[in-house]
Formats: structure tokens, sequence, C-alpha cells
């Protein structure tokens, strides 16, 4: 797909071209006594490995927990990094997403905290790399995640959070596929490199099948462009192409490449905790205050 069939596939009645967007957001923090729950249900997606993808799932959501919000990050990929990130050795993940999509265990029983105050993890485990054979004559295959998620009725996990945050394997596989079947939107990290518009054709397509038979409420909550080195005129000349392109689709928060970001999960720690006044922690608050933002828009924000 060209550059400019995804820009039909996105495009939004916006003025094209706006400027990059590096500053700082005050992240709005949530009353005290406001009621947790029902939980809002983010993918985080992009068959594209290396994008930033599970380290902005990591810091998304310790930004979003920071401002008060309880959070859960639901860990799908066998690889495990975000669990590890967040202090989870394999060891320890006797219960992970693997026994949530393949058995009758409960997403509640499987949440643990993390390091981060009001962020929680359900890990995931190795054993998930073989799902999509396990579940290949399964007829509600691609509904396990969505029907983890409800069950309970009033004591499900949606009515015990304020976010979920899915983190998608790089691949279309099985479970991204159970990921945009059960959320609410999907936010797509990109990374500022030459082919950064390439990989989005398979996911467009993806998201509209999805729509088209599993889940027509999905929608597409933005682009988010990272590993920014304003040092690099590619990455510049990247974001602005993309920006053209997409207009509102992209954040306005740009998250740039970050040392101390790419040191936090040897710590098993989120970058906002690791270094909370680096760069990069300050991008990711940035982007919860913008996410914030729109999630209290009237509009609704419609898929493509």
């Amino acid at each position: 797909m060209t550059q400019s069939a995804v820009a039909a596939n996105l495009s939004k009645d916006s003025e094209a071209g706006a400027s990059a967007d590096t500053s700082e957001r005050a992240l709005p923090l949530r009353a005290a006594d406001s009621p947790v729950g029902p939980a809002k249900i983010l993918a985080l997606a992009n068959q594209k490995g290396g994008v930033g993808k599970t380290t902005t799932a990591i810091n998304l959501g310790a930004a979003l927990a920071e401002s008060g919000r309880k959070t859960l990050l639901i860990d799908l990929d066998p690889q495990g990094n975000a669990s590890t990130g967040l202090g989870i050795p394999a060891a320890q993940r006797r219960q992970s997403t693997y026994h949530v999509l393949t058995e009758d265990t409960r997403l509640t029983d499987v949440a643990i905290e993390s390091g981060a105050p009001g962020l929680y993890i359900a890990p995931a485990s190795a054993d998930l790399s073989g799902i999509d054979a396990e579940l290949s004559e399964a007829e509600d295959r691609a509904q396990r995640l969505k029907e983890a998620l409800a069950a309970g009725g009033e004591e499900s996990v949606t009515n015990c959070y304020d976010y979920i945050i899915l983190d998608c394997p790089p691949s279309l596989s099985l479970l991204t596929v159970n990921a945009l079947t059960a959320a609410d939107s999907v936010i797509v990290p990109l990374q500022c490199e030459f082919f950064a518009l390439e990989g989005l054709t398979q996911l467009l397509g993806t998201i509209k099948h999805i729509q088209s038979r599993l889940n027509p409420r999905l929608a597409i909550q933005g682009i988010v462009l990272t590993m920014y080195d304003r040092r690099n005129n590619l990455s510049a000349q990247v974001a602005e192409d993309v920006r053209l392109n997409l207009h509102e689709s992209v954040f306005r928060t740009i998250v740039p490449r970050n040392v101390r970001l790419s040191e936090a999960p040897s710590y098993a720690l989120p970058g906002l905790l690791y270094d909370s006044e680096c760069a990069g922690s300050q991008a990711y608050r940035s982007l919860a205050a913008e996410l914030l933002e729109q999630d209290q828009e009237p509009q609704e924000r419609t898929a493509p």
C-alpha cells in the first residue's frame, strides 16, 4: 500500500501537516472520589517489531497509573518483554495469559501488582507461542480474550480498572486478533524510519476485517511516533511525511529515542520510575495526557 493509499484509509477532516509537538503536557490527576471503571481497553499493535510497542505499553500504563487511573497491562507477547520489564521473571509466572486463553482461569486471578503504583500486569509465558495451533479447532478462538474480560459480570476485570492495555506480539497472529476483537480502540506505535508506513498495510486490513466480522466498535485511537532522533534529518522528514498523510490520526506527542528508556527494563522499572525527568518519561506523560484529553471529547473517534 502506498503512502497515499494509507492516507485515504485514515484520512480525517483536519488540517494536514500539523507541526510536531514535543512539549510536555500537564498530566491531569484523577479526583480522589472518582469510581474505578469500567475500563477503556486499548490494544497496542504493530506487526513490525522494534517500533517501541512494549516500551509504549509499559510507560503509557505507568503514566496513566501516575495520574490516578488504575491500569492493567495484559501481556499477549510470547516473549513476555512487558512482564520482564515490570519485574516478573519467567519462573514466577505460574499463571499467565496463556491459562486465561486456554483454560477457565480468571484474569482477576492472574493480574499482579507491578513495581509502579497503580499499574498491574497479567504476565505472559512462552506457552503462548503455540496458541494458534492449540486453538485452531475452537469456534470461539478469536473471542477468548473478550470473553475473559467480561467474565464475572459486575465483578469482571473491566470493572476493576480504568484502563486496560493489551500488549500485542509483533505479528498478525491469533493473539493480535484476540486483542483487536476485545479492544475499544488501537494505538499504533510507528518508528520514525524510512519504511514507517509500510507496516500499516496489513494492520489496516486486519482492523477492517475485525470491524466487519468481530468488533464493529473498534476504532483507531491514534498513531504515536516513536524513536524520534532530532539529530537525524530522516526522523524529521518521516515525522513530517506521516503527519502530512495521516493528519489528526497521529498523536501530537512524539516519543524521542532515549537511552534512559532503553535502560529501564534491565532494572525492572518503567522509564517513569527509573528516571522521572528524562525526555522519554516526559513524552509518555504527555502522551497519557493527550489520551485522557481525547477520551473526554464528546465526539466519537471513528476507525478508518
